[in-house]
């Protein structure tokens, strides 16, 4: 039976270790399988988009260089031949689709022997949960550091899909984060180091992280109060509206006799019209 370390989800070491279940962890590592399912897993890897142009896409050499005999040259009939430079290409790379299949059968027995072979060296590690309620990338740095892994290449295996802490994993250019059941043997044989979350190996997940805000967290600020508009003035009574209303039009007669008055003032008498003398002058 193999065994790996146990950690507390901050990092602490216990003193007991991991009995890793028998049903994967049976010690057998097949190389063999280990190398098909890598070179399977490159081949996969591969988009098959070079491309070279052969004598009939290369433009120009519609016509003889020179003339068939008389020049004490070599024969040729066009300037695009392969063994002309600008030419087209011989036997070169063609899109292609290198895409490799694998039995499933084999896909799993590789996975199994990666795990296998990662338990057997002591690079794999248990730890309790992963308990992020947020996304922070210098928590799992220290949970890395604790475990003596900092620096190194290591595949974090966790029990179901956890977003939180894969954007904590995702900035670290030496660590790979990905749910237990994802995981193939490339990315097992990638990784110096192997972390798995216990849920993941026993199929009991873990319960959801209380609520409660963490110790360097800090308080949650009550929300401000909301200001309150001063209430409008009440509006004047039905009386007095209509005293107003009664006031207006007199003013108004005020206003249009005093414009009357400076019209009346502003202009200039008009003259007389001189009267026709009798007599014909």
């Amino acid at each position: 039976m193999l065994e790996a370390p146990h950690y507390s989800s901050v990092g602490a070491r216990h003193d007991a270790t991991f009995a890793l279940p028998d049903d994967v962890f049976d010690g057998t590592v097949n190389e063999p399988v280990l190398h098909q399912a890598v070179k399977v897993f490159l081949n996969n890897q591969r988009q098959g988009t070079a491309a070279t142009k052969t004598r009939s896409f290369v433009s120009g050499g519609n016509q003889k260089p020179w003339k068939q005999k008389g020049t004490g040259r070599a024969r040729q009939g066009s300037t695009r031949a392969p063994h002309w430079r600008g030419g087209g290409t011989v036997f070169g790379p063609q899109p292609r689709d290198y895409r490799t299949e694998i039995p499933r059968k084999v896909k799993q027995l590789a996975r199994k022997s990666a795990l296998n072979a990662r338990a057997r060296e002591g690079a794999l590690h248990v730890v309790e949960r992963f308990a992020f309620r947020k996304p922070r990338t210098a928590q799992l740095a220290a949970l890395l550091a604790s475990l003596e892994l900092e620096g190194r290449k290591a595949l974090v295996l966790t029990a179901g899909s956890n977003t939180n802490v894969y954007l904590s994993g995702r900035n670290l250019p030496t660590v790979e984060v990905l749910p237990y059941a994802e995981a193939s043997a490339y990315d097992i044989l990638w990784s110096d180091a192997v972390v798995v979350e216990e849920g993941a190996l026993t199929g009991v997940m873990p319960e959801p992280l209380p609520d409660e805000p963490e110790g360097d967290e800090a308080p949650v600020k009550a929300p401000k109060a909301k200001r309150v508009a001063p209430p409008k003035a009440a509006k004047a009574p039905k009386a007095k509206r209509a005293k107003k209303s009664a006031a207006k039009p007199a003013a108004k007669a005020k206003t249009a006799k005093k414009t009357t008055a400076k019209k009346a003032a502003g202009k200039p008498a008009k003259k007389a019209a001189p009267k026709k003398k009798k007599g014909g002058r």
